[in-house]
Order: structure tokens, then C-alpha cells, then sequence
């Protein structure tokens, strides 16, 4: 049998443990991960693109335990009453190749988005940052807010996005939770006085909602909404005035805010810094670019993250995924004899 955790299970668990509490413990898994990169396997996305969205597999491996995610993005599906983003994930055993745990990744991307958000900010940042902004409020926005609350302590947030209803959607969740939540009329007004810009958009375009003078000196900036070719949200004149740090620089390249820039354009990557062999924030001028796409082994942490905290609890349960006859050379017999299960008519 193998372990699985459904939606209902996920959210038994979140509401369980508490969401402040999975963040900051899976932003630990993640910065574990990427202190040992290199022993991971390691390559872009495969993505099968549409005119309307894109449906891609991410797998990696550490030699020991292997994950896949499945995952699309559809920018038009709200319009339609579903999700822009749906997942589901698998961690396996390398040595006998058999799944450990099958489970939901919608909200489980967007757990290991935020504490991945987390960690860079707590790495990039300035330590004293107090107030975010917010360009985006849609279904990452909260718990990016929350994640980076936990990393350096903020409570002020100033959000925009062109839906009013997703900024009152924000505030209607984040206020109760003990966050300053301003309301601002334009990209510009939300980033002005923040010391940490998020951005989040959906759309599949080469969008500018944050341009150069929208940054002062000592911001840091996690943008995270890029993740596809043709889609991008900053000015590149930040990425040119700051300095960039990327998780996989072949998949950054194509589907980052990097494509705008030449191919050899410097970055360095987020792993380096985490691992102290290369500094991040060096002064408190200095701007700071997470360019974020999101990466295999950020799902791998996550995945190892659910099974640790759930295998063998009250939020998974067994499914009957792989065939297990008593004989493992007699596939055949399996299915034509008595000892095979019987699906009831």
C-alpha cells in the first residue's frame, strides 16, 4: 500500500498544526535542500505549452528518495471558476523504485512558494525589513505574507492588485491574523517604503508592474509570478541595477525575469548563498532580486516535508496503487487468481 493525502487531509493537517507553524518548518526543509544542491539531479521543467497555459512535470532526485510534480497554470481559469494552478506529487524510494506517498500539490505549491520566499528573504533582506509590499493578491498572497512574517518579522503590508476584490479578499484573511494591511491604488504607492516587494501576477505576458524608480536603495525583491517564457513582471533596468539570485539557472533563463536579458547575463544562485559559499546581501544599499520560477527540489522538500509529519497519521491514508502478487515474477497469475482482489460491479 502506499500513503496518500487527499485535499480534506492537507487542509486537517494545516489547520492542525497551524500554518505559521508548516511555514517556517518547511522554509528549515528547503534551506536543508539547498545546502546540499549538488547532490541532487538536476534539469529545467519538461513543459508542454498552449495559448492559454502550460502543463509541466518536475521530477529530481538525492540518490535516495526520488519526487515528480505535476502541475499546470492557466491564467484564464479563474474566469471559469477554477484554479490557476492544481497539483498533485509523488515521493518515491530509489531502491526499490516504489512510491512512498501520492499526494495533493495545489496547496502544497503554494506552502513551498511561500517558505521558499521565506528563505530567500531571510538570506537577501535587510534583518531590520518591516514593511512588504504586496503586487498580487491572489492565491499566493497570503501565505507569502505570512512566511516572510515569520522569516524577518514583518507586520505592515501594502498590497495592490487590479482586482479590488482580491485586495479586500487579503485583508479580510490577513487582518484577523494580526497584520497592518494598506490598500494601495497603484504598484507604485505599494511599493513605496517597503523594504521587501513581492510580486505575484497570473497574467501570461511580458508585464512591467514594477519599474525601476519603484525601488530604493536596500529593497529586496522576490519575484515569483514569472515562471514561463513570454512572462515576466519587472523592469529589466532592477535586474541590471541589482544583483540577481536564481534557483536553476538553465530553467531561470528560459522562463524567468531573466529572459529579457542577454544570455550570459551574471546571477548567482540561491543554493551558493545558503550554503555560505558565496555572500548575499553585502550592504545596505544594495538591491536584491530573488528570481524565483520554482524548482523540483523545492517539491522534493515539501513532499519529504508531508511525509515526515503525516506517514502512518490520521491525515494519510493506504490506496491501492501497486500490484504486490505473492509471487513478484507472476503478474499474470495475480490477475487471474483467486488471490487477486475482485472489483465489486
Amino acid at each position: 500500500m502506499v500513503r496518500f493525502v487527499g485535499v480534506q487531509n492537507t487542509v486537517r493537517w494545516i489547520r492542525s498544526t497551524g500554518l505559521e507553524t508548516i511555514l517556517g518548518e518547511l522554509s528549515d526543509y528547503v534551506a536543508d535542500d539547498y545546502r546540499r544542491w549538488e547532490s541532487f539531479d538536476k534539469s529545467p521543467r519538461a513543459a508542454s505549452h498552449s495559448p492559454i497555459g502550460v502543463i509541466e512535470l518536475m521530477p529530481t532526485s538525492d540518490g535516495q528518495l526520488y519526487s515528480f510534480k505535476y502541475v499546470n497554470g492557466h491564467p484564464s481559469n479563474p474566469a471559469k471558476g477554477l484554479q490557476t494552478v492544481t497539483a498533485f506529487g509523488v515521493l518515491s524510494d530509489v531502491d526499490s523504485g516504489y512510491p512512498l506517498l501520492v499526494a495533493e500539490m495545489t496547496l502544497l505549491t503554494a506552502l513551498r512558494t511561500a517558505a521558499t520566499s521565506a528563505m530567500a528573504a531571510k538570506y537577501l533582506a535587510q534583518p531590520d525589513s518591516t514593511t512588504m509590499a504586496m503586487i498580487g493578491a491572489g492565491t499566493q498572497a497570503e501565505f507569502q505574507a505570512i512566511a516572510v512574517r515569520e522569516a524577518l518579522g514583518i507586520r505592515s503590508l501594502r498590497v495592490f492588485d487590479t482586482d479590488p476584490a482580491a485586495s479586500a479578499k487579503l485583508v479580510r484573511n490577513l487582518t484577523p491574523l494580526g497584520f497592518d494591511v494598506y490598500v494601495a491604488e497603484d504598484s507604485a504607492d505599494a511599493a513605496s517604503g517597503a523594504d521587501v516587494i513581492t510580486t505575484c501576477t497570473a497574467d501570461k505576458a511580458n508585464a512591467t508592474v514594477l519599474t525601476d524608480d519603484m525601488v530604493g536603495p536596500g529593497v529586496h525583491v522576490n519575484a515569483i509570478g514569472g515562471d514561463c517564457p513570454g512572462k515576466t513582471e519587472l523592469d529589466a533596468a532592477i535586474l541590471r541595477r541589482g544583483d540577481v539570485f536564481v534557483e536553476f539557472p538553465e530553467q531561470t533563463r528560459i522562463e524567468g525575469e531573466i529572459q529579457q536579458v542577454e544570455a550570459d547575463f551574471p546571477v548567482t544562485e540561491l543554493w551558493e548563498v545558503v550554503s555560505g559559499k558565496t555572500v548575499g546581501r553585502s550592504s545596505a544599499d544594495q538591491v536584491t532580486v530573488f528570481d524565483s520560477v520554482g524548482f523540483a527540489i523545492e517539491d522534493f522538500s515539501v513532499l519529504r516535508y508531508l511525509h515526515d509529519k503525516t506517514n502512518h497519521s490520521a491525515f494519510s491514508v493506504d490506496i491501492d496503487l501497486v500490484a504486490d502478487p505473492d509471487d513478484p515474477k507472476d503478474l499474470f497469475g495475480f490477475a487471474q487468481g483467486s488471490d487477486a482482489p475482485v472489483p465489486a460491479l
